[in-house]
């Protein structure tokens, strides 16, 4: 099922009028029966890591990092087992995961007088238990369970999402008998930006000259699409005429789940 602008704008429109929760998830869910689970989880995590941006800097001052970690301190003396770091989260509205690297960054800087590389902090937050902490290893990690948006389980998640769609979209070619360049293959004749497939022999889709296909397993808002362009898909311009097709559902196992974009 398409969704037109119109639709996208309401659904948007009542994403600004709830909080980020799992709660608010659902009443979108119950407010628009007909859309497909997948496209509004895609929806909801794109407006909430728009809010996200505008509010980082301000939860990045030293004031404040300070505070949420003083804080940490002092809930998890008053009660250890409660979901402190998570319900400090949802309190200032800021992402789980990013909360707990705040608070997994001032410790280690307590604990060995300096800041920790960043390569230390990814490493301790894929895996929690190598945290030198065993309270605050538990903290870190219900956070990083409980977001939907960021961490280092959401990376996973999309990376394996995205590698299901080239294959699925792979196989649709090989079905079509259409010939294809595969990024790898392009990556070996010396490419150094290189779309998903390029069709050796460009094919006609709803009236369109279609030459490569760079699939993206999220919703395609504008915003989304204008950074795309800028960072991926003006560097594929060729002089005959370049296209791209955007899937635009988590499932696209259908043509009609895609749309073409002719630049």
């Amino acid at each position: 099922m398409k969704l037109t602008k119109a639709q996208y704008e309401e659904v948007v429109q009542f994403l600004a009028q709830v909080p980020p929760t799992r709660q608010s998830l659902r009443k979108l869910k119950e407010k628009f029966p007909s859309q497909s689970q997948s496209t509004l989880l895609s929806i909801f995590s794109q407006e909430y890591q728009k809010l996200i941006k505008r509010t980082h800097a301000k939860h990045h001052t030293p004031e404040a990092t300070e505070a949420y970690y003083q804080r940490y301190l002092k809930g998890v003396i008053k009660n250890a087992a409660s979901p402190v770091l998570l319900e400090l989260a949802n309190e200032v509205d800021f992402a789980p995961s990013l909360m707990a690297r705040i608070v997994l960054e001032r410790f280690l800087q307590e604990q060995d007088g300096s800041v920790p590389s960043k390569t230390l902090i990814n490493s301790l937050l894929r895996d929690p238990s190598q945290i030198p902490d065993g309270v605050l290893a538990k903290q870190v990690y219900q956070c990083i369970v409980n977001d939907y948006c960021y961490g280092p389980l959401v990376d996973c998640i999309k990376h394996a999402i995205g590698y299901e769609h080239e294959v699925l979209l792979q196989e649709m070619l090989l079905e079509r008998n259409i010939s294809f360049l595969a990024e790898d293959q392009l990556r070996a004749k010396g490419y150094d930006k290189t779309p998903d497939f390029i069709l050796e022999v460009p094919i006609a889709v709803e009236g369109h000259i279609i030459h490569w296909i760079e699939s993206k397993a999220s919703f395609g808002d504008e915003c989304s699409h204008q950074a795309y362009l800028n960072d991926q898909f003006w560097s594929y311009w060729n002089r005959k005429q370049a296209a791209c097709i955007l899937t635009l559902s988590i499932c696209p196992k259908q043509v009609q789940n895609c749309t073409a974009e002719i630049q």
